[in-house]
């Protein structure tokens, strides 16, 4: 029988991973920051267009404007916490579906729980 389940993906902290993590998230912040400009400059262009919106118009765009700052501040945190992180450390990167073959008189704590990646290569398939 075929199933499908989530399987943990996590990476071993390293310089490169380091870097390459670091770069990821301020690369997310900057564009985080962007759209708060953006919709900020739209807040402001809509509110000349239509007088008689404001408050409603106001309240949407505030929302998604703290919606992006909450994410921001997140990968604020993350960067700090990634500085702290000792080299060699797994971290989890993210999970995927897979399909897995299981048959009866299998040991349901030896199919696989997780794969751990480092410097992008394969490093090791964890069971049970």
């Amino acid at each position: 029988m075929k199933i499908i389940r989530k399987i943990s993906v996590k990476q071993v902290l390293t310089e490169e991973s380091k870097k390459n993590i670091s770069h990821k998230l301020q690369m997310e912040g900057a564009q985080l920051k962007k759209e708060c400009e953006q919709l900020l400059f739209e807040l402001k262009k809509a509110e000349r267009s239509a007088k008689s919106q404001t408050n409603a118009l106001r309240t949407s765009f505030q929302k998604e404007i703290e919606r992006r700052e909450a994410k921001l501040k997140t990968i604020e945190f993350q960067l700090e916490q990634l500085e702290i992180v000792p080299l060699g450390t797994e971290i989890k990167e993210s999970e995927v579906e897979a399909v897995l073959e299981i048959n009866e008189g299998d040991h349901w704590d030896e199919v696989v729980k997780e794969i751990i990646v480092e410097n992008g290569i394969v490093k090791e398939i964890r069971k049970g």
